[in-house]
């Protein structure tokens, strides 16, 4: 099976792939892909990482260990978001401080619960759904995280599915669930 520097050089090496299909879609299959600089741009960004992605399910892969803190930080993050406004301990600077406490709470659970929750290696994460599901994630980073237009975030989608695909090709594992 390819290692870590095959999946994501692919992925790094076939993205004008990508781009080429992508425009084959839009031009002959009527699918309103917008290609504009900044989506390409995001979209090869997401397509490598999306390379090397399927192994996070593996504890000793490099994405595991890299991917673990991008989601503990994301969930500390979006918990201090949500909580900020709802603590009222007196000044400002408190309040703030303490919805960060929450937030890195909420963030070293998360940080354990994403090696506990990791299915089995080339299990469920090893799939077609999860390619789905990593471009529809891609998809919304771009339109509603980023507030970009639906045909870029439909390129970013796709170019995200894209190489979380090429992963499974280059390891021969191309199943649907």
């Amino acid at each position: 099976m390819p290692n870590y520097d095959v999946h994501l050089l692919s992925g790094i090496v076939t993205y004008p792939l990508a781009v080429f299909i992508a425009f084959m879609l839009r031009d002959y299959a009527g699918i309103p892909f917008v290609l504009s600089t900044a989506a390409m741009v995001i979209g090869y960004a997401l397509y490598v990482l999306g390379s090397d992605l399927p192994d996070m399910d593996h504890p000793n892969a490099l994405i595991h260990r890299g991917t673990k803190p991008i989601v503990a930080v994301a969930v500390g993050s979006a918990v201090f978001v949500q909580s900020v406004d709802s603590v009222h301990l007196g000044e400002p600077w408190l309040n703030v401080t303490a919805a960060w406490g929450i937030g890195a709470l909420a963030a070293f659970v998360a940080w354990f619960t994403f090696t506990w929750m990791m299915p089995k290696h080339r299990g469920i994460v090893h799939s077609l759904l999860f390619a789905v599901v990593y471009g529809l994630l891609g998809y919304a980073l771009v339109e509603f995280g980023l507030g970009m237009s639906m045909g870029e975030a439909l390129f970013a989608g796709f170019a995200a599915f894209a190489g979380y695909t090429l992963h499974l090709l280059l390891d021969r594992e191309l199943s649907l669930l």
